[in-house]
């Protein structure tokens, strides 16, 4: 991946953004605020959390590389980030999750139903973001977002404890579930810039694979990573019954006695074997073909963004796909 930056850190690619962040936090807060003091706690608790604010980051980079001057893009990174923090409210619930960024997840802390319901208002308060901007083309890109993210969880639900998932089906949660809030935070980036319509489509595209990289690495770390450094508990996929790229190409390419287990562990949501999982994902060279998997999204990443006006902002977004990659968390 010669096209791709080595090794940099978070920092290096969010610095250049670092006041326009600091003015999305300040949006934020503004929007956080309401008078039912359960609804502002919990999230307030999940944003308060941090976590890398990949998605805002995109359009923020984006909306500056081709030149935008106004205040818009800090309203559209904070409705892409209360989008994000929704999903994972609700996730955590589905998934039955207890750790996220290193901290109790907010269903373990205050209940199943508060954390579906703050998940809603936070939703809510997204669109209601949105009809302020007054860009039909903006509403129509978060609409679509939201609803094919909706589609993806449930594709992924249907996948559950299902040892027969193909790479294909997996790839299409990919995309739905994960990939799609990538895209359409770069893609709001440059429309809100006016870029011309072919740079808006390669920014789709940008954030489409560099979404998918990430997750693919997320499924690489759930066997390979640590609790410290991810944030939430080793072997959670296994756990959940989540058939991952790791267990698909296992199930393909590992003994007979593997895919056995691995199918027992998949129907029964089994993380007891997971040091078992673990010495056959290695051995099989699962892991080395999910991280090239990933590296091969971002590349493609890398390609979309050919035509973007060469400078700093450019530069970040090259550098995202190098970290997207060459992460331990």
């Amino acid at each position: 991946m010669s096209a791709i930056h080595a090794r940099p850190s978070h920092a290096s690619f969010s610095g250049a953004i670092a006041p326009d962040m600091a003015a999305v936090d300040e949006v934020i807060r503004l929007q956080l605020h309401t008078d039912v003091p359960l609804v502002h706690q919990i999230a307030e608790y999940i944003i308060g959390a941090g976590g890398k604010r990949i998605r805002p980051a995109l359009v923020l980079l984006f909306a500056n590389a081709y030149g935008y001057g106004g205040r818009a893009h800090h309203e559209l990174a904070a409705i892409v980030e209360f989008i994000h923090t929704a999903t994972l409210l609700h996730d955590d619930v589905v998934d039955e999750s207890s750790l996220r960024r290193g901290r109790k997840t907010a269903n373990a802390l205050f209940g199943n139903a508060a954390s579906v319901l703050v998940g809603d208002f936070l939703y809510s308060r997204a669109f209601q973001m949105m009809v302020t901007i007054g860009e039909m083309p903006v509403m129509n890109v978060l609409a679509n977002a939201t609803n094919v993210i909706a589609e993806g969880e449930v594709l992924q639900l249907l996948n559950m404890h299902d040892p027969d998932v193909s790479e294909e089906r997996y790839l299409q949660v990919i995309r739905s579930k994960t990939a799609k809030l990538f895209e359409a935070a770069a893609q709001l980036g440059a429309l809100i810039a006016g870029a011309a319509p072919k740079d808006v489509e390669a920014a789709a595209e940008y954030g489409r694979c560099l979404g998918t990289a990430f997750q693919l690495i997320d499924d690489v770390l759930d066997y390979s990573g640590s609790a410290a450094d991810i944030g939430k508990n080793v072997g959670d996929d296994l756990r959940e019954g989540k058939p991952t790229l790791p267990l698909i190409y296992l199930m393909g390419h590992g003994t007979p006695s593997q895919c056995d287990l691995v199918k027992s562990c998949i129907e029964q949501g089994d993380a007891s074997k997971f040091d078992a999982i673990l010495e056959a994902i290695t051995d099989s060279g699962a892991l080395n073909y999910a991280r090239r998997q990933a590296e091969r999204s971002a590349q493609l990443a890398t390609e979309a963004v050919r035509s973007v006006p060469n400078g700093l902002f450019k530069d970040s977004l090259l550098e995202l796909c190098a970290f997207a990659v060459d992460r331990n968390h």
